[in-house]
C-alpha cells in the first residue's frame, strides 16, 4: 500500500524542515528561490496535492470564491471580453490558494437565491462578472455581509473595477478631430441596461458639445451584446439617418464586428465610405477584415485588480476601501479608420 504523502514525509525526502515545505506551499515566509523551485518541482513530480482542510479549520474560511454571471444578462462564458477577464481573475486567485465555485439560481431540482447558494457553499467572497440591474437577487447578495466585487455593475455598496469609459470616448474624439477631420458621426450602443454602455453614450453626447459637432445622428441601441445585434443595428442606423455618417462609434467590439459585416453586405466599404471604431479590443478585433480600430481595455489588469480587491476585502472586512477603481484605456488604430 502506497503511503499517503504529507508535508512531513516530503520534508524528510528532501532533507528539509516541514515548516519550509509549508512556507513554499502557502507562499508565506522567507524561502530561497533555489529551495522554493526545488520543492515545487518535487511536488509536481510526485503529484502531491496540498490538503487545505487544516488551513480552513484554523481560519474558519473555505478559501472559495463564488462566481456570478447573472442569468438575466444574456451574457455567458462565451462572451470574449468577460471570459478573458474571468480567466485572469481565476489565475490570480488560484495562485493565492483560492478555489472558484460558480453560483447559479438553479442546480438540478434545487432553486435558491444567489445569496442562499453562497451561504450554502460557504464562499468567502463573490465576484460578479456580469450583472443585470433588473436582477433583484443580486441586490440581496450585494447588501449582505459577503464581500463582493464586480467588473461590470456600479451599485452603492458594491466594490467595482472598471475601465475609464469617458476617457475612451475622449480618445476617439481627439483622434477624429486631430487626424481624421470628420464631422458626420453616429453611435451604436449596446442595451441601455448596461451602465458601461450608458457611460459611453453620456460621454459621446458630452464631447459632441465640447467639440461643437452638429452633424450627428441619434444613438442606436443594439438589442443585445453580440455580433447579430450589431449587424441589425447598423441596418437600422442607415435606414433612419438623414445623412450617411462618415464614422460610426460602436460601444463594444462584439457589436462592432457585426457592424462591419452589415456594412460589407450592403456594399459599403470600410474605411473608404464609412469608418468604424469599437471599444474593448477583444482578441478577434485585429484579425477581422478590415481589422478594427478600437479602445483597448486591459483585461488582464481588470481581472487581477478585481482579484486583489476581493482578497483585500476578505482579509480586512472592516477597512474602508475605495468602492470604484477606474483603470486607464488606450486607442489602438487599425484598418477600419484612415486619415482623409
Amino acid at each position: 500500500m502506497t503511503k499517503k504523502r504529507t508535508i512531513y514525509n516530503i520534508a524528510k525526502e528532501l532533507n528539509l524542515a516541514p515548516g519550509t515545505i509549508s512556507k513554499v506551499i502557502n507562499q508565506t515566509g522567507n524561502v530561497s528561490d533555489l529551495t522554493r523551485k526545488r520543492v515545487l518541482a518535487y511536488i509536481k513530480e510526485v503529484g502531491y496535492v496540498p490538503n487545505n482542510s487544516a488551513r480552513m479549520l484554523k481560519s474558519k474560511r473555505t478559501y472559495t470564491v463564488g462566481i456570478v454571471f447573472t442569468e438575466e444578462s444574456d451574457v455567458g462564458l462565451e462572451h470574449s471580453f468577460f471570459s478573458s477577464i474571468l480567466q485572469h481573475f481565476k489565475t490570480y486567485v488560484e495562485l493565492q490558494g483560492y478555489e472558484l465555485s460558480f453560483i447559479v439560481k438553479k442546480l438540478g431540482q434545487h432553486e435558491l437565491s444567489y445569496y442562499e447558494w453562497c451561504m450554502n457553499k460557504r464562499v468567502d467572497g463573490v465576484y460578479i462578472v456580469v450583472g443585470n440591474y433588473n436582477d433583484k437577487g443580486l441586490y440581496e447578495l450585494i447588501d449582505s455581509s459577503i464581500p463582493a466585487v464586480s467588473t461590470d455593475m456600479l451599485v452603492p455598496g458594491l466594490h467595482t473595477v472598471v475601465s475609464d469609459n469617458e476617457l475612451g470616448i475622449k480618445l476617439i474624439f481627439d483622434y477624429i478631430k486631430e487626424d481624421l477631420k470628420l464631422k458626420n458621426l453616429a453611435f451604436i450602443s449596446g442595451p441601455n441596461s448596461s451602465k458601461a454602455f450608458n457611460e459611453r453614450v453620456d460621454a459621446y453626447y458630452k464631447f459632441i458639445d465640447e467639440y461643437e459637432l452638429n452633424n450627428v445622428a441619434e444613438v442606436i441601441y443594439a438589442e443585445s451584446f453580440g455580433f447579430t445585434s450589431g449587424y441589425n443595428a447598423v441596418a437600422k442606423l442607415l435606414e433612419v439617418s438623414k445623412n450617411r455618417p462618415e464614422l460610426i462609434m460602436v460601444a463594444s467590439d462584439d457589436i462592432a464586428l457585426g457592424v462591419l459585416k452589415g456594412l460589407s453586405d450592403m456594399n459599403i466599404k470600410v474605411p473608404e465610405d464609412i469608418q468604424v471604431v469599437g471599444f474593448d479590443d477583444i482578441a478577434f478585433a485585429k484579425h477581422f477584415t478590415p481589422s478594427l480600430t478600437t479602445i483597448r481595455q486591459d483585461r488582464k489588469l481588470l481581472g487581477e485588480t478585481a482579484a486583489k480587491l476581493l482578497i483585500e476585502l476578505m482579509n480586512n472586512p472592516h477597512e474602508t476601501i475605495e468602492e470604484i477603481v477606474k483603470l486607464p484605456v488606450e486607442l489602438v488604430i487599425r484598418e477600419s479608420t484612415q486619415k482623409k
